[in-house]
């Protein structure tokens, strides 16, 4: 079985990051893809705009009715600062013998060495790196040291090229704020649970999560 892991805030879901993850599924030939909402990301410890259960209920109504694709809650439900590596760790220990794949953007693959054990990280799993419509060629010499000249070559072999997707979950919510459309940015489903729950209407709704 193959799985992608697609982790991220997802604050709110937008139409980029379905498209992203369909892509991979297709590219990669997955059986399945992951999303894992993050409860703190290391590098981002001011944390969500949006509760975690406002954020998995959007993911969940994107994806509602496609059993390729499933929210996965283990980081939510740690309720810490959520570090990759152990959740790949988890993966396997439950999933023996799945192949599974990281997806990332070239833009967290520059920032890999900043990540908790990215050594180890990268002899547990395989990345598979976007590559957005209008990006320079991904630079993988990152990860010299940490990852021999094979491995690098397997990594670069699974990149997901995409066309430019200028969407980005900030500019929803900024567009949310100014009162301005964020129609077809989104799944109606999803643009829909935005409003009935008043989110991201202003800085008052911004969760205190710094740490």
């Amino acid at each position: 079985m193959r799985i992608g892991l697609f982790g991220g805030s997802f604050d709110p879901v937008h139409l980029g990051h379905l498209w992203i993850a369909e892509a991979a599924r297709e590219s990669l030939e997955l059986d399945q893809v992951r999303w894992i909402p993050t409860a703190t990301s290391p590098l981002k410890l001011h944390g969500a705009i949006a509760s975690d259960q406002d954020r998995v209920q959007m993911l969940k109504l994107a994806l509602s009715g496609d059993t390729h694709h499933e929210v996965d809650e283990r980081e939510i439900e740690r309720a810490d600062v959520s570090y990759t590596v152990e959740t790949v760790s988890q993966f396997l220990a439950e999933m023996p013998g799945t192949q599974f794949f990281l997806i990332i953007g070239s833009d967290s693959l520059a920032t890999i060495r900043k990540w908790r054990e990215p050594q180890r990280l990268l002899e547990l799993i395989t990345l598979a790196v976007v590559q957005r419509g209008g990006e320079a060629e991904i630079d993988f010499s990152v990860l010299q040291g940490l990852v021999d000249s094979d491995r690098i070559d397997a990594i670069a072999s699974q990149v997901i090229k995409m066309p430019v997707i200028e969407l980005s979950s900030s500019e929803l919510r900024d567009r949310i704020a100014a009162g301005r459309s964020i129609r077809y940015r989104t799944p109606r489903s999803v643009e829909a649970l935005i409003r009935a729950r008043g989110l991201y209407r202003g800085e008052g709704n911004r969760k205190s999560q710094r740490r």
